[in-house]
């Protein structure tokens, strides 16, 4: 029943979004922004939220400032701290959770502030099983392809990205050799914006979003972190701006999105298109009107995207060829579940579960 009822609201937004004919490069009259929103759940924290991992609609999981973890089992109703002890000055801006009681966090930062824990009870006690020890290291974001094999990605060290392996569920790490990794551009780095600077799809394929420098890039690496290929996206790139984060629906068709976090009224070349799996890519008919640092497909629909940013929240029923913003509120991630919930999370210990209205 609920899935029918989001096809059936997704239908209408689909028909406001595409061109009116085939000829067409604008997009029909929109519907009314009131199709979709956001449900903010009181999670009583004010943290800000850039790590976000949603199991289904009853469990996730979200991570923050000041080493803050929470942790629902019902929707979003309560939320439980289960943050590890001792770590308030810690910014966890990233997790990967594989079921309602196990979870990895990064904590980001220079030398020994980038670290992971891991948890098999549902956050009651934390086990640390990384902590750098390279003072020019700084981790930025993790990705898993299953609940064993898993990339941790940090800004370049003597000129190439640094990249962590795991294969037994983040337990432990090892750092790859760097001999298949393409040079750093000079400023070049990630951002931990959103814990989606790095991305996979299916059990090798990986990505990571990067900018600072004078292009900003993708990397794409087919044999889980071992060797990369660096490609350009249409997007801005400056000390503020580049891609801040990349989603894929499968090996080949992903989105970048990102913007200039300074600016972040303005969306101008701030959202790329790839349908060959990163080699190339090709800018939007129609972007959100700012800058943008997490992205997702929905799980149900192969075409449907959502984009939240500092500025507004923005659905694409095109695989991103038009977007229409549907909320104005300030989110940071967002991440949808095989059930077809759909979570975001931001500032000010904002979390909110898509509904529709």
């Amino acid at each position: 029943m609920k899935r029918a009822l989001i096809i059936a609201a997704l239908a209408p937004l689909a028909l406001g979004l595409l061109p009116a004919t085939a000829a067409s490069a604008t997009p029909a009259t929109a519907p009314a922004a009131h199709d979709l929103s956001w449900r903010i759940t009181p999670t009583g924290v004010t943290a800000q939220f850039r790590g976000l991992s949603a199991i289904s609609r009853q469990v996730a999981w979200a991570s923050g400032s000041a080493g803050t973890v929470l942790r629902t089992t019902d929707g979003g109703r309560t939320w439980q701290n289960v943050s590890p002890p001792g770590v308030t000055d810690l910014q966890f801006r990233d997790i990967e959770a594989f079921d309602a009681n196990t979870a990895v966090i990064l904590s980001i930062g220079e030398g020994e502030a980038s670290r992971v824990y891991r948890t098999s009870d549902g956050g009651a006690h934390w086990t640390e099983s990384f902590r750098n020890t390279e003072p020019t290291a700084f981790y930025d974001c993790l990705a898993f392809f299953d609940r064993r094999h898993g990339l941790a990605l940090s800004d370049p060290v003597g000129g190439k990205f640094r990249v962590l392996s795991t294969s037994d569920g983040g337990r432990s790490w090892a750092v790859l050799p760097d001999a298949g990794m393409p040079a750093a551009l000079a400023g070049e780095f990630a951002f931990a914006a959103s814990g989606q600077c790095i991305a996979t799809s299916g059990d090798r394929d990986a990505w990571i979003a990067t900018g600072g420098g004078a292009q900003a890039r993708v990397l794409h690496s087919r044999d889980r972190g071992l060797t990369w290929t660096a490609s350009v996206t249409p997007l801005a790139s400056s000390p503020s701006a580049g891609v801040f984060a990349v989603a894929f629906r499968d090996r080949h068709n992903g989105v970048a999105v990102g913007g200039d976090f300074a600016n972040p009224a303005n969306g101008v070349d701030a959202l790329g298109l790839t349908r060959d799996g990163g080699r190339t890519w090709a800018e939007p008919v129609t972007a959100p009107q700012g800058y943008r640092s997490g992205v997702t497909w929905h799980p149900w629909f192969p075409t449907v995207l959502i984009a939240v940013g500092p500025t507004g929240s923005d659905l694409s029923v095109d695989g991103g060829r038009h977007w229409l913003q549907f909320d104005t509120g300030t989110f940071d991630t967002v991440d949808c579940t095989r059930d077809g919930a759909c979570w975001a999370s931001g500032a000010q210990g904002r979390v909110g579960v898509l509904q529709l209205t």
